[in-house]
């Protein structure tokens, strides 16, 4: 990626940090202070932005970045950066991800440390030298809704319906929900038919994953678009065909290193726009619910500044 070092191509604002002190439950919620003690040697106002939920977090960054923040820092997982990105993408305030959640899979596969100290130097270091560097976003639209952006993955299979499972359960709490919620669906596996226009080009197909990445893994390390890059301007699209239950289970361990494409059930394209459509199908971004099939994402290339 091509560093930017020009002081006068970012607004000189503030800096803006939303925190998420539940991200990795909880295990980071003490660094906070030292984070924002570290931001603040770079010599600009730090203000911490106060949210209760979700979507007043979500509503804090874009209220910071209209009136004028020079930077936006998240501190928590990927749905903390999630959120915050959409107040930034598009825009020419810089944005610095702080890995501090179960999974930090977008600030990993674009380049910052795991650890969230040394990515806090990162971002304090570039914000000293005024530098920043562009990454792709991905921009997912579906019929009569907003868009929204993503940095890492879509998903729109089985993960995605299990996601669904244990967000509608209120029993168990933990970790456990999402283990039943896997045992659930697994039970009543069966290939979905998908339909799939990828620029321009139409495939009808029976399948069970289904994953449309800007990066390489969710998840937590999940390397679902082994692949993907999010500076070169494409989406990976990684489609598992019509796996039974003992198949599945057999490849999900393989998504982690990334060897399940060369499974002869799994295909994967390359595309600047995709178009999905499958029938009682909710996707996931970054780890996110988001909109009901069908959906349209589109590759938007150098969407956001990173600072590193």
């Amino acid at each position: 990626m091509l560093a930017v070092t020009a002081h006068d191509h970012a607004p000189p604002g503030p800096v803006a940090v939303l925190a998420n002190p539940t991200a990795g439950r909880g295990r980071h919620r003490g660094l906070l202070p030292e984070i924002l003690t570290r931001l603040g040697r770079a010599g600009r106002p730090v203000e911490l932005l106060r949210a209760r939920t979700p979507i007043e977090a979500e509503a804090a960054c874009h209220a910071a970045v209209a009136g004028g923040a020079g930077a936006l820092i998240a501190v928590g997982g990927d749905g903390t950066v999630h959120r915050a990105m959409q107040a930034v993408a598009g825009t020419a305030v810089p944005f610095g991800p702080v890995p501090a959640g179960t999974g930090n899979d977008f600030a990993v596969e674009t380049g910052f440390p795991p650890e969230p100290r040394a990515a806090v130097e990162v971002i304090t270091d570039a914000l000293v030298a005024g530098r920043s560097r562009p990454v792709d976003l991905a921009r997912l639209s579906a019929p009569g809704g907003d868009d929204r952006w993503y940095g890492a993955v879509l998903a729109a299979g089985f993960d995605a319906i299990v996601n669904e499972r244990a967000n509608r359960m209120r029993w168990p709490r933990g970790p456990r929900r999402y283990d039943l919620a896997i045992l659930v669906e697994l039970a009543r596996l069966r290939p979905r038919r998908y339909r799939l226009t990828i620029d321009g080009v139409r495939h009808e197909v029976d399948a069970v994953l289904v994953a449309v990445g800007n990066a390489a893994s969710y998840g937590g390390g999940m390397r679902i678009c082994p692949d993907a890059d999010p500076t070169d301007g494409l989406l990976d699209v990684v489609v598992g065909g019509r796996f039974d239950r003992r198949t599945l289970m057999r490849v999900k361990p393989r998504i982690y290193r990334g060897t399940h494409v060369t499974h002869p059930l799994v295909r994967a394209y390359r595309a600047r726009t995709v178009e999905l459509a499958a029938e009682g199908i909710t996707t996931y971004v970054d780890g996110e619910r988001s909109f009901d099939l069908p959906v349209t994402v589109t590759a938007v290339p150098a969407a956001l500044r990173l600072l590193r």
